[in-house]
């Protein structure tokens, strides 16, 4: 049996909490920090006036060409730790340097907007 798809989740939701743990989720953010020995990435993203940091695991992408600084897109499963931190289990880790960020966000909005609308619908 394939893996649900993964629904799109700002960062600043991930980071505080508000997606179902084992979810899968997809989400974005500038990547700051690797771990190579601990098979973990850092990634940032900016939201108003706060920095937002998601722990991604990357032992199941490894080896992959890192790039410091650049935009990355995940699709993963969230877990919580024992720490009370949550961790992305990576299955996809894509660089999407260029990508025009409000553009995505907005398409993320719109993406919501019409699935709210098809599921009243019915």
């Amino acid at each position: 049996m394939l893996p649900k798809p993964g629904i799109y989740y700002f960062p600043w939701e991930v980071s505080t909490g508000q997606v179902p743990d084992g979810g899968s989720l997809r989400t974005f953010g500038r990547l700051c920090l690797y771990d190579m020995t601990q098979s973990r990435v850092t990634l940032m993203a900016q939201h108003g006036s706060a920095q937002h940091q998601i722990v991604i695991c990357t032992k199941w992408v490894e080896p992959f060409e890192v790039q410091v600084g650049s935009l990355y897109t995940v699709l993963g499963e969230l877990e919580h730790q024992k720490d009370g931190q949550f961790v992305v289990k990576a299955r996809v880790l894509t660089c999407v340097e260029g990508v025009n960020l409000p553009l995505l966000e907005q398409a993320i909005k719109e993406q919501r907007m019409y699935q709210q609308e098809g599921s009243s619908n019915q």
